[in-house]
């Protein structure tokens, strides 16, 4: 099976007037149709740098990226940023109109996922109307829009209380695996990256390299609340742990 994704010696250099600033070093990494890959490492050592890369917001310095053709990515940001003037229709709407594939077979796709998802009932309403996973599901169904085979998330439920992160967490990781997407995340937290994920990539400290990668094998996978259940979990938090130096 060839990659979906194939990262090879990425590198990213910061340029200031008086220095530059090494933040990722020979990152290099091959995802597969339907994987869902973490990305953890310490603050600053260029996780959202990468994802960033990725979906050409940001230039590399030197390495190579390849997409298997055909298949395209989607960006999910940290925080919702719907636009709270707009409805959640107009909201998961937006990519679409900004991309100019606003066709009447996208919109009914758009629909289908709010009904599918608990959100149709919702579609005229406005963002502050909403509770914070509901916005969060918003946010994924309009990224989900422009039918992406590849999903980047930056930290997507660091912005929700404990509560309502783990419900939102199942939610997505239920709606990815339904609409058959591969995901990489970016994350500060090891239980929900454990959760969650099919492999685990640990970045050193700034410059960013590859410390380890760790397949997650866990007995009787469901879904992220149950899989914190797992008999091999608290093996695998431990482990982490120990590559990941946070005091840094």
């Amino acid at each position: 099976m060839k990659p979906i994704l194939k990262i090879k010696n990425l590198r990213k250099i910061y340029h200031t007037e008086k220095s530059e600033i090494l933040a990722v070093d020979d990152f290099s990494f091959d995802l597969y149709d339907g994987e869902f890959i973490s990305i953890v490492g310490p603050s600053g050592c260029g996780k959202s740098t990468i994802l960033s890369i990725l979906c050409d917001l940001e230039e590399r310095s030197s390495g190579d990226i390849h997409v298997k053709e055909g298949y395209s990515i989607g960006y999910m940001l940290q925080r919702d940023s719907l636009f709270e003037w707009l409805t959640i229709l107009e909201n998961c709407l937006l990519g679409l109109k900004i991309s100019k594939k606003l066709t009447k077979e996208n919109k009914e796709y758009v629909i289908h996922l709010l009904k599918t998802y608990g959100l149709y009932e919702f579609k005229d309403s406005y963002p502050n109307t909403l509770s914070g996973g509901m916005r969060q599901r918003a946010a994924l169904i309009r990224t989900l829009a422009t039918k992406p085979d590849i999903l980047l998330l930056d930290e997507p439920f660091s912005a929700l209380d404990y509560q309502t992160r783990l419900a939102v967490s199942d939610d997505v990781y239920r709606i990815l695996k339904q609409e058959k997407k591969s995901a990489i995340m970016v994350s500060h937290d090891i239980s929900e990256s454990i959760s969650i994920s099919d492999k685990i990539i640990i970045l050193s400290k700034r410059p960013g390299k590859i410390k380890k990668i760790i397949d997650i094998k866990l007995s009787n996978k469901k879904n992220p609340i149950e899989n914190r259940k797992a008999k091999e979990f608290s093996t695998y938090y431990d482990l982490i742990w120990k590559e990941i130096d946070f005091h840094v």
